[in-house]
């Protein structure tokens, strides 16, 4: 819904087209998201349990894999909730201030991981390369202040794309070519020239996507250089063990956030923006938990011992 005043359109609603039409494909395909979204939940919610309850995971690796799994279950809860009501319900409005969160907690989200994906690479670079200075360097001051930059990052490029978004005028159709608020579709509907901000978003993106990448690259480039210097087989293993987890989920993020946001607007298309937001907002947090948990003799030894515990 809108209210007409001159030319420009003052929003009450935007309109989101969804994602399924109520098919029976359509409905099939619903269910496949919604148990998508429910094991992304179970499997972050179990994982912070863990990491909770056996004091083994106390330690600097595991604090930061427990942000991550809250900024899994921030990007699900913001979006797949919305998207379910709107399907079961058949309204698809959205408040001019519901679009507004959306908008800021998916972007305050994934510009956190991109930083805290880098901050666990560094801690890893430290573990390996500096194991004696590690209770120095990564103490838990230290891990605190690192996590909560993440996170500070995240949000300041959240309200700078939220104000600079609603800063514009919207004429005519509020109809949002996507199941959520993201920035590239609302900016689509604005009857203003968004060029400019458009390119500086696509600069932002480049910058927070690479400089964190580059992080990343720099530290397993140094860890594989004292890998292949240990004499010890066991410690290789160990060594690898320790950081395959996390680069396949750098892999599965970077992945997808590039192909998504590197991207020139006059390349972007509808259909490729949902199939790439339903990658990094549902198959992505999901994925991470089972990543870590079947890749990781700790949190498996922690889930055998819990599972004992309530006698499964």
């Amino acid at each position: 819904m809108a209210m007409e005043l001159g030319n420009h359109t003052f929003l009450w609603n935007f309109i989101l087209q969804g994602l399924f039409n109520h098919s029976p494909l359509g409905f099939f395909l619903f269910s496949l998201v919604l148990v998508a979204s429910a094991t992304a939940l179970s499997g972050n919610i179990l994982l912070l349990l863990l990491i909770q309850a056996d004091r083994r995971l106390h330690t600097p690796m595991y604090f930061f894999l427990s942000q991550l799994s809250i900024m899994d279950l921030t990007m699900v809860c913001t979006v797949v909730p919305k998207m379910a009501a709107n399907f079961l319900s058949g309204h698809k409005f959205i408040s001019w201030g519901g679009c507004g969160t959306q908008i800021f907690l998916v972007v305050m989200v994934g510009g956190a991981e991109c930083f805290l994906l880098a901050v666990m690479a560094y801690d890893r670079y430290v573990a390996i390369c500096h194991p004696l200075r590690y209770p120095v360097l990564m103490n838990w001051k230290a891990c605190f202040l690192l996590a909560m930059a993440s996170w500070a990052g995240g949000v300041a490029d959240s309200v700078i794309d939220v104000s600079a978004v609603f800063s514009f005028p919207y004429c005519s159709s509020l109809e949002v070519d996507h199941f959520f608020c993201e920035v590239p579709a609302i900016l689509r509907l604005s009857c203003a020239d968004t060029s400019l901000f458009e390119d500086l978003i696509y600069a932002c993106c480049v910058v927070m996507l690479l400089l964190p990448l580059g992080v990343i690259v720099a530290s397993y480039a140094r860890i594989l250089t004292t890998v292949i210097r240990m004499p010890s087989t066991e410690g290789k293993q160990k060594a690898v063990t320790t950081c395959s987890s996390h680069l396949t989920v750098v892999g599965l993020y970077y992945g997808g956030a590039i192909f998504s946001y590197m991207q020139r607007a006059s390349a972007r298309t509808p259909m490729g923006d949902r199939a790439t937001s339903i990658f990094y907002t549902l198959l992505t947090p999901m994925l991470n938990p089972l990543i870590y948990s079947l890749r990781n003799r700790e949190v498996t030894r922690a889930l055998k011992k819990m599972l004992r515990s309530w006698g499964v």
